[in-house]
């Protein structure tokens, strides 16, 4: 996870290198450990799909810069209004180890049509938990950032060493 500081910079290397034409604004840039997904405005007359096929090469130029530099794909995306859209996102596979019980909520998930797999069924409950906790999340994130602020001021950090040698 990066730190609030580390997104507003990322933030900001992506406003500095896209063309002005390409959004109307810049939503998000959202970063984990595999992927940079890059989402902006564009005006309700145009489609994501017209956008997509307008936008193409000065997209990859910039994701080219940025996948070198960052060594993370990069993923774009629309919002037109309420609707977003993300064109080739990554879909990663992630290792858990689950319980009886737990299994087998995924499993009703799956025998009740809501899911097609319990990987489908997985990535169900994380939405629902994501959109029904969104508040405490953000809270957590938070948190975390000021626990590695006070951490980078403890006595172990590089600048704390310095000092006591001079």
């Amino acid at each position: 996870m990066i730190t609030a500081e580390q997104s507003e910079q990322l933030r900001a290397w992506f406003a500095e290198r896209l063309p002005v034409d390409i959004y109307e604004s810049l939503v998000s840039v959202t970063v984990d450990r595999e992927e940079i997904t890059v989402v902006g405005t564009i005006p309700a007359t145009e489609s994501a799909k017209a956008f997509r096929e307008r936008t193409r090469e000065q997209r990859i130029d910039v994701a080219r810069e940025a996948e070198e530099l960052y060594r993370r794909k990069v993923a774009w995306g629309v919002r037109v209004g309420e609707e977003t859209t993300l064109f080739t996102h990554l879909a990663v596979p992630v290792m858990t180890r689950l319980r009886q019980s737990e299994r087998q909520v995924l499993d009703t998930l799956v025998a009740a049509g809501v899911a097609r797999s319990r990987a489908d069924a997985l990535a169900w409950c994380v939405r629902l938990v994501g959109r029904n906790t969104d508040a405490w999340l953000t809270e957590l994130r938070d948190s975390l950032d000021k626990v590695r602020q006070v951490r980078a001021q403890g006595p172990d950090a590089p600048d704390s060493m310095k000092s006591e040698s001079e």
